[in-house]
This record gives structure tokens, sequence and C-alpha cells, in this order.
């Protein structure tokens, strides 16, 4: 059994990260790089507008610190590494898709064992949609897929508020749709519309140095590439657990 969901996790991660990979370098990469020249280009500004001050204070420290500002090397707009343009960010971004999708389709597969259910591909689809909607859907209705530069709230508090909704949501989605009693039902509406009740964190004010539409493009693009990702896990979840089971029956009959 282990083997078998195994096997059929990494084949769905696969496959589900190769589509979503097409689809990222498609649909989003372009945005992302344009949004890190948005960030580059506010990140110089505010060292341009500091530069004055630090010649005054330090002349010899301020000449080094504007030399080095134009040397950016693999370091990201804020000195944080980063993989370089083209092809090694392109291999990197399909290894991050590749090693989240396999995790997700074994998360997908032990949840469909743990509540009973036989992975068809009709079945899986469905908990792949289930989790579409818990990871992906209902975290963006507070916090939508952000851009480099975006003005965000801390990164604990995000992730926290992330956890929580994503749990939540999932959690209600059981009781509705797996116990389906007037009770759970009720519990599940709860559980589903409470963190958004409670409020995902809000951003500091501030303008943001990234346009609005660009967000919202991003925003857009990115749900629609996670949904078609999750579709593609939970159809080839289904398809790969039963193609192994039958080669696992197989050799017995023989």
């Amino acid at each position: 059994m282990i083997i078998r969901l195994l096997s059929a996790a990494l084949v769905a991660g696969f496959l589900a990260a190769v589509v979503a990979t097409g689809l990222q370098l498609a649909l989003t990469s372009q945005l992302i790089i344009a949004a890190e020249r948005y960030e580059t280009r506010a990140a110089h500004e505010a060292a341009d507008a500091r530069l004055p001050i630090i010649l005054a204070h330090a002349p010899a420290q301020g000449q080094a610190h504007g030399g080095h500002a134009h040397d950016h090397g693999t370091a990201g707009p804020g000195g944080e590494w980063q993989p370089g343009p083209g092809l090694p960010r392109m291999a990197f971004t399909g290894l991050a898709t590749l090693i989240g999708a396999v995790g997700y389709a074994l998360l997908l597969g032990a949840a469909m064992l743990a509540c009973g259910r036989a992975p068809t591909p009709e079945r899986a689809l469905a908990f792949g949609l289930a989790g579409f909607a818990a990871l992906a859907l209902a975290p963006a209705l507070g916090l939508p897929p952000e851009l480099p530069g975006s003005e965000a709230a801390p990164l604990v508090t995000r992730q926290a508020w992330w956890l929580m909704t994503a749990a939540a949501t999932a959690m209600g989605l059981y009781l509705i749709l797996i116990r389906r009693a007037a009770i759970t039902i009720l519990g599940g509406l709860v559980l589903i519309v409470a963190p958004h009740l409670a409020g995902a964190p809000v951003p500091p004010e501030g303008n943001s140095g990234v346009p609005a539409i660009l967000a919202a493009q991003f925003a857009a693009r990115s749900l629609g590439v996670a949904f078609v990702f999750w579709a593609m896990i939970g159809l080839a979840f289904g398809w790969a657990w039963q193609v192994f089971g039958r080669e696992a029956k197989a050799p017995a009959r023989a």
C-alpha cells in the first residue's frame, strides 16, 4: 500500500509539475520579472536619496557603497540570493514545483485513504479541487498571491493566518462533504467563514512600487495555474493508483 501510494504520488507530482511549470513560465514569470524591475528601481531611488547624507558623514564609505550598489550578480533587490536569468531560473522553478507537487500528491492520497475513499480519477479530482479550495482559493481571499516589491504584512502573521485558513477550510470541507450531517454542515460552514471574519493581516500603509494592474494580473493568473495544478494532481493520482493496482494484481494471477 505504501509503495503504491508513493509511486502514484511521484507520477502525479511529475505530471502536474510539468504542466504547472509550463503555465508559470508562460503566464506568471514575466510578471515577476517586471515586478522585480520596479522593486530594483525603488531600491536604487531610495539609495540615491540617502547617498548625499552618507557622503556628508563618511565619504570613503559612501563611495564604496555607491560602487557596490550596481554590482548585483546573483543577488536580489534585497540582497538575497536568487537563480540567474534564463535556464537557471526555469530549472529552479521546475524543481520547486516538482517537490511541492509530489508532497501535495502524497497528502491527497493519504487524505483519500484516511477518509475511506478508493482513489479513482473522478474521486481524486474532487479531492484535488478541495485541495485547491483549501490551500489556494480560501487563503487568497484574504492574502492574494503577491509580486516582489508589494506592500505586505509581517511574514510570521501572514504564515499564521494562511495556516489557520487552510486548516479550517480543509476541516470545514470534510465536515460538509464527507460527514454530511446537519450539525457537521453547520460546523463546517462556521470553520470556513471564521478566518475571514477574523480578518487577514493588513499590510502597512504606503504606496507599493508595483502597479495595481500588474498585481491583479498576477493574482488572477496564479489562481488559474493553481486550479490546473490541483486538478492535474487529482486526475493523475487517481489514474496512476489504478495503473499500479493492476500491475500488482497481474503477477498474483500469473
